[in-house]
């Protein structure tokens, strides 16, 4: 329900109407199509950067791919 809802309001405020936390939204949450690889592709480029790229470039170097990702800090 939330996330149908996503587009109209935030998790946020959903959560606080349904008395949830969001964590436990986001701890229940199912990946959509195309997330599944994201963590593995994140874990890649930071294991190639020899363990020294930060959020940032990490965000930079998935959006080289054509990976969409607003979410990592520092954006």
């Amino acid at each position: 329900m939330i996330r149908a809802d996503s587009h109209k309001h935030s998790v946020s405020a959903v959560c606080r109407v349904l008395q949830i936390n969001r964590s436990t939204y986001y701890h229940e949450k199912k990946p959509e199509p195309g997330e599944e690889g994201l963590s593995s592709e994140t874990a890649e480029i930071f294991k190639v950067s020899r363990n020294n790229y930060g959020t940032r470039k990490i965000k930079q170097e998935l959006m080289k791919t054509g990976k969409q990702v607003s979410e990592l800090a520092g954006s």
